[in-house]
């Protein structure tokens, strides 16, 4: 080891520069400080000085290129993809005018001040350096600096984003700067115009930027009163959240490391959705959102809010919007059906104070529903109960006929061989037998799979019912009401007549006599 070497630094608790104590503490403060405390306590057979520092910005890398200016002469390229670590450093070891002349943190001080007036692809990269060593550049306000110049940016260069506030942060511009900063973004602008991202333009650029930098470009907007018009910072919210999700599978640990600024940002945008309302956004873009934004651990507040919104216009929803996927918890099902009957909850809620138009809305929602729960019913992992949870979810009056939540009831029992009879028992409760069609009523008596009493229960009650009757019934006998048919020359058979005589003697004392049922059913 050479002698020249007599300082030894151990950095984070992890790595270790030996370097020269004179050439070192000609430009740092800190160091220079340290070491005269360490000369102090050392042993004096020791020629080598050892100092702690932790949480260095930037870590090794951040050192190294402190090392690389002192050991040059104080000379070192600064560029926008490394100033803002190097400015953090200085500023940490305390590398300013007072130890040496045009020292380190000048030099960084200086070149930064030609980013803030400079173009929107410098202070980008800026930021994008900042994110190495974001909790000394948040502390030294570098970040806060370089979100108001590029808001300034924005403003001076997008019709529906303008604030006086930030406005006066980029007076003090000069006429040279202020030309040359106008036509590179000018430039820049028009090819980004040009691709159709119109007032837009900066969305792509800003995504590529970490969660916390975006975080405190909300909260700044915020402080600042920014008036944003059109929803500019809802729509790029939505924007950088869908890119960092559709980006998943790569940064699935950035993501979960960043959990909290994520979930922060996307309440904000559920803030700016609501807000907005249902004139804004469509009921198909709201899903979308939902979609997206239930990734990011929503708050419950946000999460009832949103879902509020899309319940109070449900009845424009379609089949594909109601078909969400219930994400890695796939033991209760494929879809998230808890969602849904949330949705219907709010919807049902919102029509009882809306006398008006709740009929048609109601029945508009019955079909849908019923075309939802048999997409659904395939589900091997779908429990009776969260089908029920659907299906009644809407009162008797949202459903003219009841013949669609059979075909649904059907396609689950074929799809779930294993039920107990009392869970076939069950799903049959949210029939309304005396909704159904005479056909269905048939269909249903002759299933096997549905339980004798249901089939009994169905037959009786339609047979009752004497809403579907018609003035051209006559009846023939005790079991059966015909129609003559003057094409076919024959009775056809409208409905049966379940008389308690004859549901006696389809019954046993253990039951229903299975014998006697089968045969039953093969003469309907």
């Amino acid at each position: 080891m050479s002698p020249l070497n007599d300082l030894k630094i151990n950095l984070n608790g992890q790595y270790t520069f030996f370097l020269n104590q004179d050439v070192i503490s000609k430009y740092s403060g800190s160091l220079r400080k340290m070491i005269k405390q360490s000369k102090k306590k050392r042993n004096k057979k020791k020629r080598i000085i050892t100092i702690e520092i932790d949480d260095f910005p930037g870590g090794p890398d951040g050192f190294e290129l402190v090392s690389r200016f002192c050991y040059s002469n104080g000379e070192i390229l600064i560029d926008v993809s490394s100033v803002s670590t190097l400015y953090c450093c200085s500023v940490f070891l305390g590398m300013s005018e007072k130890f040496c002349f045009s020292n380190l943190f000048l030099q960084t001080e200086k070149f930064l001040e030609e980013v803030f007036y400079g173009s929107w692809s410098d202070i980008v990269s800026c930021l994008k350096n900042c994110e190495q060593v974001f909790f000394q550049a948040d502390s030294y306000g570098l970040v806060d600096k370089l979100i108001i110049a590029a808001l300034n940016k924005i403003s001076q260069n997008s019709d529906d984003f303008s604030s006086s506030s930030l406005s006066s942060f980029g007076s003090s511009l000069s006429p040279e700067m202020a030309k040359n900063t106008s036509e590179s973004d000018g430039r820049y602008i028009s090819r980004s115009v040009a691709c159709g991202r119109s007032n837009e333009w900066w969305f792509e650029d800003m995504t590529n930027l970490s969660p916390k930098i975006i975080l405190k470009l909300v909260m700044i907007i915020g402080a600042y009163k920014t008036n944003i018009k059109s929803l500019v910072l809802t729509g790029f919210l939505l924007h950088y959240l869908k890119t960092k999700l559709q980006t998943k599978s790569r940064t699935t640990t950035e993501l979960m490391r960043n959990k909290l600024e994520y979930s922060d940002l996307a309440d904000t945008a559920v803030r700016g959705v609501i807000s907005a309302g249902t004139a804004t956004f469509s009921c198909r873009k709201l899903f979308w959102i939902l979609r997206v934004l239930s990734s990011f651990s929503l708050s419950r507040e946000s999460r009832i809010g949103l879902e509020t919104l899309i319940g109070e216009m449900l009845e424009q929803a379609t089949l594909d919007d109601l078909l969400i996927s219930a994400g890695g918890n796939r033991e209760s099902g494929f879809y998230n059906v808890d969602l849904v009957i949330r949705l219907l909850q709010v919807f049902v809620k919102n029509r009882e104070e809306e006398e008006e138009s709740r009929e048609r809305n109601m029945k508009e929602i019955g079909k849908l529903i019923d075309k939802y729960l048999r997409e659904i019913s395939p589900d091997q992992n779908l429990k009776v109960s969260k089908f029920l949870g659907v299906a009644e979810s809407l009162p008797d009056s949202a459903r003219d006929c009841f013949d669609g939540v059979y075909r649904a009831i059907d396609i689950y029992l074929q799809s779930h061989p294993n039920l107990t009879p009392q869970d076939r028992t069950e799903i049959c409760r949210c029939l309304n037998y005396k909704k159904l069609t005479m056909e269905t009523c048939k269909q249903l008596a002759r299933n096997p799979k549905i339980p004798p009493e249901i089939a009994i229960e169905a037959l009786k009650s339609r047979c009752g019912n004497q809403e579907h009757t018609t003035s051209d019934v006559k009846v023939a006998n005790k079991r059966f009401s015909c129609r003559y048919s003057e094409e076919k020359k024959k009775p056809v058979v409208l409905h049966l007549e379940i008389t308690e005589k004859l549901a006696e003697r389809l019954k046993t004392k253990g039951g229903y006599n299975l014998k006697v049922m089968d045969s039953f059913r093969e003469g309907l």
